[in-house]
């Protein structure tokens, strides 16, 4: 699981994921760090490897609500549990 997360991080996508995948990955990055500029060509990016209107709307749901417990946690001190923060 380590190296998928590692390899999901670099600047370039892992061959190894599907076109589809890809523009998941690509979309939930976008939507993550610069929601301000989503577009519908961002919604039409996804539409295009077969994403249903559904799926889209649950693959912004699951980023919204990952930033909203970081943001939570974040903000009241949480600390991690002694697993994670060895990582």
């Amino acid at each position: 699981m380590d190296n998928i997360v590692e390899e999901l991080q670099k600047t370039e996508l892992p061959d190894f994921l599907t076109e589809r995948e890809k523009a998941i990955v690509q979309y939930s990055l976008k939507i993550t760090k610069t929601p301000s500029k989503m577009t519908k060509v961002d919604v039409d990016a996804l539409k295009k490897v077969g994403i249903t209107d559904e799926a889209i709307l649950n693959i912004v749901m699951v980023n919204g609500y990952f930033a909203f417990v970081n943001r939570m946690a974040d903000g009241l001190g949480v600390e991690l549990e002694e697993y994670w923060s060895k990582k």
